[in-house]
C-alpha cells in the first residue's frame, strides 16, 4: 500500500437551485483542470435572498486530492 500526500483547495460553488447542486457545480468544475480529486469537506454554507426569498446558494468546500509522483 502506498502512502499518499493530499494538496488542499478550497472553492465555492453557486446555484440557483439547492446546496447539492452548489457542491456539485464546484466539484464538477475543479475535475475538469484537477486529477485525483478524493474528498471534500463543506466548510461555509450561504445565500443571498432577493425580493425577500433566497435567490442563490452559495458552498464553500475544501477539496483533498492526491499529489502525484
Amino acid at each position: 500500500m502506498t502512502d499518499h500526500v493530499y494538496k488542499l483547495i478550497e472553492l465555492t460553488g453557486s446555484s440557483a437551485t439547492s446546496i447539492e447542486d452548489a457542491v456539485q457545480n464546484a466539484v464538477a468544475k475543479a475535475s475538469k483542470t484537477l486529477r485525483n480529486l478524493h474528498w471534500f469537506e463543506i466548510v461555509e454554507t450561504r445565500g443571498v435572498i432577493a425580493e425577500g426569498r433566497v435567490a442563490r446558494w452559495q458552498v464553500t468546500l475544501k477539496v483533498g486530492f492526491t499529489l502525484e509522483d
